[in-house]
């Protein structure tokens, strides 16, 4: 944090003190420090408040008023709550910078946590916590040890996430002290908003401590009284518990069933999770637990309405359940309408369906929708080996519309079908040819190129398509020019007599006049095999391919299940294991001045805000 700086997460807050009060942003200038230092030392609480906002706001714009920090840690000494918040706000900001002034402010924030006001408690409680000078976090254990067991419900879940902030701090120093054991018993607490502060600093704390059934019943109880982001936290810490029996498995699924239906991303995931990983042990047939696998489904479908990064997570997911248990979802293809969760739930029984739903789809006037439902079909085509014909079929349909970006997705996936299946479609190649002069996309240019190069033997100009590229090799798109040069190799290699000619045009042009290093490298290596050994060339030129195939089973079965149980996570949505992407060693992060995890009322949360966590 730069020394004058006002961190950014302090901003919001030190905004909300100016709503309707802008005139202290315009006023700035028209004070001096003097002025300030005089209103400051005034008797009359007005004058202090109005120099205090004034100050707060140069700091929010990057005015460098620590001169003030004398008179500012003066005013200290007051009842009234609104300047005391001001004067704690001045201190998280400059305290690092005036560490020898700072601890003048230690015996009145001491003071303050044993004031009979529970909220100047929690207030000097929180404020000590943000303050990463030794001179006060040395004092901060005594009070915080205290306020922990207030009587008061409010200082408590303040005090929880001050034990946090404190370890960011001073990790050592929280373990000595057994603040992870006070936060702990916290955990049974009679209020649910101490519960879920308690549980949210044991989760910053990275504390994995093993939950009891009895623990787990406290949270749940406090579940239902949470606001949404109290909610997160215990759910999260709920699916870390695992059980054998098979009574508190049903009881934990039974009472979390509900947070299905919340339109929350950050609670629908977890509750997942925990329903997923007891959903084993239920083995008492009745009514919910034969109705619970087929809750999954609809609060994810519910989640595609949401915002496009909601969106995202939730396919990633639906991705998952498609690969585990397809049959629970493929009753809803109408409902999800969503491309690749359609290709990853389809088959023969609903190839049908599926297919004549990607062709209306194709007809869509939203250009990447309709090449995104031409590439599904292909993909289609791929998994359903019994219906690749009635696949082909279709894209030799949308192929006859002549519409431009239709015919080039389809020419992009037929050239994936053609690898699939070699033989076995070659006779719509001259279907394909009819469409030369509609391809404009690079890509599709490509693919074109390779389909002719591929079968030239089979297509009897090909000499003269690929000649017909060559005109205008230079302007080509790198990808387009690679394809090409392959090509008309391949074409010499089958047809050498007749196109002697070809080859050495495309070398030159890739040799000579380009200066893209990938062409020229693959042009000198043709040209060096063709020059040595035809025959060698021929074998690596010409050389078998494997066959390509759908991309929706490779998931291992064990990774499958481990990130169904990481549900929610970002795990489960890179569909890799999370050693993969993430240090698990707990590291303590740099000590910033941070009120990240400051509790929040309930009603400031807007309902739509998002939480996830790793």
């Amino acid at each position: 944090m730069p020394e004058h700086g006002f961190p950014k997460s302090l901003n919001s807050k030190a905004m909300s003190y100016f709503k309707g009060d802008r005139k202290y942003f315009h006023d700035l200038n028209k004070g001096s420090l003097h002025e300030l230092r005089v209103q400051l030392v005034s008797e009359k609480t007005s004058h202090k408040n109005c120099a205090l906002k004034r100050i707060i706001a140069g700091m929010t714009i990057g005015k460098d008023v620590s001169s003030l920090f004398p008179e500012v840690v003066n005013c200290m000494q007051t009842d009234n709550i609104e300047l005391k918040k001001l004067v704690y706000l001045y201190l998280m900001n400059y305290a690092r910078s005036r560490p020898d002034l700072a601890i003048l402010a230690v015996n009145t924030f001491i003071k303050d946590s044993e004031d009979a006001n529970p909220l100047i408690r929690a207030l000097a409680i929180r404020t000590m916590g943000c303050i990463d000078v030794d001179e006060i976090t040395e004092y901060l254990a005594e009070p915080l040890r205290r306020c922990l067991q207030d009587e008061d419900p409010y200082v408590r879940k303040t005090s929880a996430i001050c034990v946090a902030k404190l370890y960011e701090l001073r990790p050592e120093q929280v373990i000595d002290l057994g603040f992870v054991e006070l936060l702990l018993g916290l955990l049974s607490d009679a209020n649910s908003m101490v519960v879920a502060n308690a549980v949210a600093a044991l989760s910053e704390i990275n504390e994995k401590q093993p939950l009891t059934t009895q623990l787990v019943n406290n949270l749940l109880t406090a579940l239902s009284d949470c606001p949404e982001w109290g909610k997160v936290f215990i759910l999260e810490a709920v699916a870390t518990f695992k059980t054998t029996d098979d009574y508190v498995a049903q009881n934990i699924c039974e009472r979390i069933a509900s947070e299905l239906s919340s339109t929350n991303a950050a609670i629908v995931f977890p509750t997942l999770r925990i329903l997923l990983n007891h959903m084993h042990l239920l083995r008492t047939k009745c009514e919910f637990t034969e109705q619970l696998p087929r809750k999954f489904t609809a609060p994810l479908v519910t989640l595609l309405a949401a915002e496009p990064e909601i969106q995202f997570v939730a396919l990633r997911i639906i991705q998952l359940f498609a690969r585990k248990s397809p049959e629970l979802l493929r009753r809803d293809l109408k409902v999800t309408k969503k491309l690749d969760v359609l290709v990853r739930l389809v088959d023969q029984t609903n190839i049908a369906m599926v297919l004549s739903e990607l062709k209306e789809y194709a007809t869509e006037v939203d250009v990447d929708f309709v090449t995104k439902s031409v590439r599904a079909i292909g993909r289609c085509a791929i998994k359903v080996e019994e219906s690749s014909g009635n696949c082909v079929s279709t894209l030799l349909d949308l192929i006859k519309t002549k519409v431009n970006y239709i015919v080039q997705e389809a020419i992009l996936v037929v050239k994936d079908i053609f690898r699939k299946y070699p033989g076995r479609y070659e006779s719509i190649i001259g279907i394909l040819c009819e469409n030369l002069e509609s391809l404009d996309k690079p890509s599709a240019k490509a693919s074109m190129i390779w389909i002719i190069g591929e079968y030239a033997e089979r297509i009897d100009n090909a000499d003269e398509l690929l000649n017909g590229f060559l005109e205008a090799f230079n302007d080509e798109a790198p990808s387009v020019q690679l394809q090409l040069l392959t090509a008309v190799v391949k074409l010499f290699l089958k047809c050498p007599s007749d196109t002697q000619h070809l080859v050495q045009k495309v070398l030159a042009l890739s040799t000579e006049t380009s200066y893209n290093p990938d062409l020229r490298d693959r042009a000198y290596i043709y040209w060096r095999l063709l020059s040595s050994d035809p025959e060698i060339a021929r074998q690596v030129v010409l050389a078998e391919r494997p066959l390509i195939s759908e991309p929706s089973d490779l998931l291992e079965p064990s990774l499958l299940d481990e990130l169904l149980q990481q549900i929610g996570s970002l795990a489960s949505v890179y569909h890799k294991p999370a050693h993969s992407f993430v240090d698990t060693t707990r590291r303590p992060r740099e000590a910033t001045v941070d009120l990240s995890l400051e509790e929040i009322n309930a009603d400031e949360i807007p309902n739509d805000c998002p939480l996830f966590t790793l």
